[in-house]
């Protein structure tokens, strides 16, 4: 078992010497409690005036089609009256807030920041079709006098192409998206806001445009324990989202296997195989929804890419993806990865050796943990390239 505990954080340092203590509760609690920060609730607001595009962009990032079931409604008039939560499919705990178009009759703008409650949201996105207005730049200095982030967007940014391109004899698509932005900071400039950020985006095509610069931009802005539940929301739209996904599971690795070993202490036949298996279920399905290998996430992207099902099915080789993540399965797979079959099963037997037993049966554990979500990661991770690639048209490269 790693004995390095300098790069750990600062919640679990303390797991060390509980367990050169033996004291396996404290070690197991001391880790149950990092674990737990990571998995606090992010509520993300979107706003902005009525027929902004606001109900799209929340559906797109949530990788649901405004047709589907639980989708935002959207339509041309104003359809959002109350401010609505939209759970990520995969991720309930991270929301996505629908709030009521800024300055609509419905909700005049000096009742509307009360009727919002800003303080609960952890960031704001202000949406636009065309240039910001007062509205916009009057929550926008609401927002930061509360000390939060928000995030200009420039929605339909595909219906600008389309329109340029057709009236255009020599159209240049990154003038066009310069002009567009450009426009944009200007307005915003001339009521106050000194260097503004806008991001393009298009919400039928977020691989193109700013959509991953406003992601990396949310990443860096967030608080560290959240970043990650943001990351794993992300719709794959490009190789590097799918490979900082990875790497974040993979970080969290060493946690799980820790957790693992402070269970094996436990003087008791059976009690860690069993905790371990329900642990690595839980493990897995994680990194089956964020990757998006799950049946309804294959399916979300077929439709939208227009890339047949089977097509995408076929490039899957994880026994994992598109499967009942389940005790039955993970153990089935485990026995079949010879190195840790006969690992699990000499860290059962070592509990039967005195005094040297027990902390043999904790770095085995590590070491099975630690390394058979390491594989299971590795193969899911590969499986959503390919995945991807094939949704494009491209040729796999894994």
């Amino acid at each position: 078992m790693d004995d390095s505990f300098d790069s750990y954080p600062e919640e679990i340092k303390g797991c060390k010497e509980a367990l050169m203590n033996n004291d396996t509760a404290a070690a197991a609690a001391k880790i149950q409690e990092y674990l737990k920060k990571q998995n606090k609730p992010l509520n993300i607001a979107i706003t902005g005036e009525s027929g902004s595009g606001k109900s799209t962009f929340v559906n797109a990032f949530r990788g649901i089609k405004n047709s589907d079931v639980g989708a935002a409604p959207t339509g041309c008039t104003e359809t959002t009256m109350e401010v609505t939560a939209y759970p990520h499919p995969n991720f309930p705990k991270v929301t996505f807030w629908d709030l009521p178009g800024i300055g609509t009759t419905n909700f005049p703008a000096d009742q509307y920041l009360k009727h919002v409650e800003l303080e609960k949201f952890d960031f704001f996105i202000i949406i636009s079709a065309d240039r910001f207005r007062e509205n916009d730049v009057k929550l926008a200095q609401e927002i930061q006098k509360m000390k939060k982030k928000f995030y200009f967007v420039r929605s339909k940014i595909d219906h600008n192409i389309q329109d340029e391109r057709r009236s255009q004899k020599n159209f240049n698509e990154e003038m066009t998206l310069t002009h567009i932005r450009d426009y944009c900071i200007q307005g915003l400039q001339q009521q106050g806001f000194e260097a503004p950020q806008v991001f393009l985006v298009s919400s039928f095509d977020l691989h193109l445009y700013d959509f991953s610069l406003l992601h990396e931009t949310l990443e860096r802005e967030l608080p560290a324990h959240k970043r990650n539940a943001l990351l794993f929301t992300m719709p794959n739209i490009n190789r590097k989202i799918i490979n900082k996904k990875k790497e974040a599971f993979q970080a969290n690795i060493k946690y799980k296997a820790l957790l693992s070993a402070a269970v094996a202490g436990v003087p008791v036949p059976g009690l860690s195989t069993a905790v371990d298996l329900r642990m690595m279920v839980s493990v897995v399905l994680k990194y089956v929804l964020a990757f998006g290998l799950d049946k309804p996430s294959l399916q979300r992207l077929a439709d939208s890419t227009g890339v047949p099902y089977g097509d995408l099915h076929a490039v899957i080789k994880s026994p994992l993806a598109l499967k009942d993540i389940n005790v039955d399965l993970l153990l089935k797979l485990m026995t079949q990865m010879t190195n840790t079959g006969v690992l699990m099963a000499v860290e059962e037997g070592s509990r039967f050796i005195p005094l040297l037993g027990i902390p043999v049966a904790m770095g085995l554990s590590f070491t099975v943990t630690y390394r058979t979500l390491s594989v299971f990661l590795n193969t899911l991770a590969e499986d959503a390239q390919r995945v991807f690639e094939k949704s494009l048209g491209l040729e796999t490269s894994v």
